[in-house]
């Protein structure tokens, strides 16, 4: 279990976190929804122990995060931030391989290497194996990334904005197998994400920040609504559930005079 104690995070004089307290379960993933500039990445960052807090700790199955051990820390930690830039001259393998770091020396051994081959094929991208990352897309550095995450075998896997340049594929496939490997594995796995019904669908806990402060928390269906959007957000949205009773939001466009168009009632329940 990771847990957070009363953190406070601050900038100068702009407040990142204030005395944020929740613990994050092993084998569920965690999702962290808010408006932007409302202190998510710097919270991961935390988590991480890049980013030292005013006040209160991190905790790990008991365990405090110590600053001094920062390294021993987050040997048992994975953590994917926003940045998806590969500007090296890298193969996609190399570039995969440099998650198990500490386990490479100047002749690589074969499990490592097949089980980098691995990770790409779970994702898909095993034919790219040996194309110099530079000449990747956006989407597909993102991809190699999440691979290299899976690689450092981790306890906790925490991703910024993991899918922010993936199509409708790829953002299944990396979402499926985060949940797959999150309960198979028995990970902490907590990620930032801003599509409110992605997080609705993979979330087994959502956390909702707002101002550096936690306002909601619990499963999707059961604090996602039109009053929780309207508060964090300041939108008018509809909220309505799937057949399987997950919440499915939908903010309706605005006219060309800044009334809101006119929209076909909701149905209650959607299909498919």
């Amino acid at each position: 279990m990771l847990e957070v104690r009363d953190l406070s995070l601050a900038f100068d004089d702009l407040l990142l976190a204030d005395r944020l307290c929740f613990q994050l379960e092993a084998g569920k993933t965690h999702v962290i929804i808010g408006p932007n500039g409302t202190g998510k990445s710097s919270l991961l960052k935390a988590l991480f122990g890049d980013l030292r807090p005013q006040s209160g700790e991190v905790l790990f199955d008991g365990e405090c995060l110590d600053y001094r051990h920062v390294a021993q820390w987050r040997q048992r930690f994975s953590y994917m931030p926003q940045d998806i830039r590969l500007d090296i001259g890298l193969t996609v393998l190399e570039v995969v391989l440099l998650g198990r770091l500490g386990a490479l020396s100047l002749k690589l051994k074969d499990p490592l290497i097949e089980a980098a081959l691995e990770a790409l094929e779970q994702i898909g991208l095993l034919h790219l194996a040996y194309r110099d990352v530079r000449t990747l897309s956006g989407g597909q550095c993102q991809m190699i990334l999440f691979a290299q995450a899976l690689m450092r075998s981790p306890r906790v896997l925490m991703l910024d904005e993991p899918v922010s340049a993936l199509d409708l594929h790829f953002q299944q496939v990396l979402l499926d197998h985060l949940d797959q490997q999150t309960h198979r594995q028995h990970w902490v796995s907590v990620m930032i994400l801003h599509d409110l019904n992605l997080a609705a669908q993979y979330a087994d806990n959502l956390l909702v920040l707002k101002g550096g402060r936690l306002i909601a928390e619990g499963a999707p269906a059961a604090i996602l609504n039109p009053e929780l959007v309207r508060e964090v957000y300041g939108v008018s949205a509809e909220v309505a559930y799937d057949q399987q009773g997950i919440p499915f939001v939908r903010t309706p466009r605005r006219g060309r005079s800044g009334h809101v168009a006119p929209a076909v009632q909701a149905r209650s329940v959607l299909t498919g």
